[in-house]
């Protein structure tokens, strides 16, 4: 345990000593002769200092030497007597936009050079504090538009970005502590009467991306550090850990963003109908990467600074503008104006080019002048993006009323995040502060707008389990309804017996028939068919053609006239179809088969050749296929829906005609045909009707 409490108390020494060297009044370059260019003393000891300046700073890039093939300004001989002075001394009342840091000074672009963009140089000389031996260090924390190189006495020490030549901009990255040390050569002491110096010289380069959403910026934002090593490498040590500390509600929000979308995503499982759930859960899922993306770009070197902007800008909020948009059309299941969700599209479209011109992504190819043309397009189809949004939450709230005004709430945080860009250009800070940690406005808008959104759901998904509630409940009435018109399994008439079997593939089915026996001269009427689709509809379509099929049996049982009354009604109520046929059978077995589209029936095993026809509903005065035929003793008739030949396996095998032609010959009941069909892979509903001529003869029944 010892040496552990020696380390710590070194750290904090070497801490403790930094705090005495910044209040020392040598610390400070007002103290110090240094504007003749001369070296600016400090004072060190086992510490650090910040170097306040004065920075002699000059815009533009340095001459090559032809000889060393160098830069001519990094040289410590170079005289920059006539550059501008600059101090990096914080200001009270300015702090850093985004972390509100009161070290952070502001940049170039409020010092003169409002605009600019491209290269630009600091220089400072300093004395060598130290004894031979020791080592020095820099350090370069919090901001630096956006990449530099830093060199000492013509040497270079390192550089933050990838810089590619002169005929390349350089791949620059947010901006991370960063430590160099000074060649060991260059601690020489200081002890002769004329004191050694080495020169600091910040090679910096800014690309115009910055000048569209920082009001300050340009270059050193933070005076860079200058110490021992050690005490350095302790200091660079706390400025990673403050990094850290300041995003670290980047992950944490998208992390809570991608498990709302994910969450909203799954909610389509309890109502497929409300596509809203899953445009809800595409808007959240884009913030929710938005996030992520910014942690990964200001913690990691994944990603450059204009592969950042470009993801952020250019895909991530164009298109979680858009979503939102859709969200709201989608919410309240609008339809007209027609060309909204055109207009959203193609704006977002629009929004998405504007911002990738505009934000200057392609400055090495568009002039930067055209890019700010775009950038004021961008506002206006942001704008005009925001006004559809607000057109169609007060269309729904005229249409639904107050619940309309439930959704005003998650509106305006959606509007705040999407303009946060122009607020801090003009000078309103886009952040706060609380225990260490930077909050974004526009996060805290997007989560506000997703807690308002959750409990829209939540609200949405509990009328929707209501809605399906009652639907289950009318389902099942409606399959007890189904249950009570079919027939029942067996029946018997005299010379007669006839066995059914109706097997839905959904609660409530589209197949129908009715065996209705004539009281009066004792014949049978047997009609079934086949009504399109499946489901809740077709079973409400069914009882109709029950209902139709037992008022025109009344009045004339003949099969033809059946079947063109149940036509017409089908004619007249549009888009509903049915295969249909219909046969009288007399007590001497004669029969009459007319047939609408339905499969032919199986006489002892065989199908019956009939002509085809139309369906009904199709159209008016159709048609039907008749045929005439004797049921003999023993003879057994067998009446099917296409659901037993379409039933499909899990490979997509067809059960098929010729499984039906062997099953007819062997099987001994219509149950068993039914159930080979359903256990081989049922997809529509399947019904059987088996009529058996039997040579008994019994009373009609009453």
């Amino acid at each position: 345990m010892v040496r552990p409490f020696r380390a710590s108390f070194k750290v904090a020494a070497v801490f403790a000593c930094g705090v005495l060297a910044l209040i020392s009044p040598s610390a400070f370059p007002e103290n110090a002769p240094s504007n003749d260019g001369s070296a600016t003393p400090i004072t060190f000891g086992q510490a650090v200092a910040p170097l306040y300046g004065p920075w002699k700073f000059q815009v533009g890039d340095s001459p090559v030497d032809p000889e060393t093939n160098e830069p001519m300004w990094a040289k410590s001989g170079f005289d920059d007597s006539q550059w501008e002075t600059v101090n990096l001394k914080p200001q009270a009342g300015i702090a850093d936009p985004f972390t509100l840091d009161p070290r952070y000074v502001q940049g170039w672009t409020t010092k003169g050079h409002p605009g600019y963009w491209g290269y630009a140089w600091y220089r400072i000389r300093l004395p060598d504090p130290f004894a031979p031996g020791e080592r020095l260090a820099v350090l370069t924390y919090g901001w630096v538009d956006d990449g530099y190189q830093l060199s000492e006495n013509g040497e270079l020490l390192g550089s933050w970005g990838r810089f590619r030549g002169p005929e390349k901009p350089p791949v620059v990255y947010f901006t991370q502590p960063a430590m160099f040390v000074l060649p060991q050569s260059a601690a020489s002491g200081n002890l002769g009467p004329n004191p050694v110096t080495q020169t600091l010289a910040f090679r910096v380069w800014m690309g115009p991306i910055k000048l569209s959403h920082h009001p300050f910026a340009g270059g050193l934002h933070y005076a860079p550090l200058f110490g021992e090593a050690g005490a350095i490498a302790a200091q660079a040590h706390l400025e990673w850990m403050e990094l850290i500390r300041n995003h670290v509600s980047s992950p944490l929000a998208g992390s809570l963003f991608l498990l709302l979308a994910i969450l909203a995503a799954t909610l389509i499982l309890f109502d497929r109908s409300d596509r809203v759930y899953l445009w809800v859960a595409g808007a959240l899922l884009l913030i929710g990467m938005n996030e992520v993306f910014f942690s990964v770009a200001v913690w990691t070197q994944s990603e450059s600074f204009r592969t950042f902007f470009f993801q952020l800008q250019v895909i991530g909020f164009p298109l979680m503008f858009g979503a939102w948009g859709m969200v709201w059309w989608v919410w309240f299941k609008l339809r007209r104006p027609h060309w909204v969700p055109t207009a959203i599209a193609a704006l977002t479209l629009l929004n998405m080019v504007s911002e990738l011109l505009g934000e200057d992504l392609l400055y090495d190819m568009i002039p930067h002048p055209v890019g700010v043309i775009f950038h004021g397009a961008s506002l206006a189809i942001r704008l005009l993006l925001l006004a559809i949004i607000v057109f169609i939450v007060s269309k729904g709230i005229r249409e639904q009323g107050w619940e309309g005004w439930l959704v005003l709430p998650a509106v305006v945080p959606l509007a705040f995040a999407q303009f946060q860009s122009e607020l801090i250009s003009l000078h309103w800070h886009g952040t706060f502060s609380a225990y260490g940690i930077v909050f974004f406005y526009s996060e805290l808008a997007n989560l506000l707008l997703s807690a308002v959104v959750a409990l829209l759901l939540l609200r949405r998904l509990l009328l929707s389990i209501r809605r399906q509630r009652q639907m289950a409940l009318d389902v099942k009435q409606a399959q007890e309804m189904q249950q009570l018109i079919l027939p029942d399994a067996m029946t018997t008439l005299p010379g007669l017996s006839i066995e059914s079997d109706y097997r839905p593939a959904l609660e409530v089915g589209g197949d129908f028939f009715q065996i209705l026996p004539h009281k009066s001269d004792g014949s049978l009427l047997i009609v079934a068919g086949d009504v399109t689709g499946k489901g809740l509809k077709a079973g409400m379509l069914v009882a109709l053609l029950v209902g139709a099929i037992r008022t025109a049996a009344q009045f004339d049982p003949d099969p033809m006239t059946v079947l063109g009354a149940l036509n017409l009604r089908l004619c007249r109520r549009g888009h509903a179809n049915a295969t249909c046929l219909a046969l009288a059978i007399a007590q001497d077995g004669v029969v009459k088969l007319v047939n609408a589209g339905h499969i032919a029936p199986y006489l002892n095993g065989e199908q019956l050749a009939m002509e085809g026809a139309l369906p009904l509903g199709v159209m008016e005065g159709a048609e039907f296929s008749v045929m005439h035929f004797h049921l003999k003793d023993g003879d057994k008739l067998v009446l099917m829906s296409d659901g037993i030949a379409e039933a499909t396996d899990a490979d997509g095998h067809l059960f098929g005609f010729e499984r039906v032609h062997e099953l007819l010959r062997t099987a001994k009941s219509a149950g068993e045909v039914a159930t080979a069909a359903q256990s081989f892979g049922q997809e529509d509903d399947i019904s059987i009707i088996s009529v058996t001529r039997t040579p008994a003869i019994e009373p009609v029944l009453a």
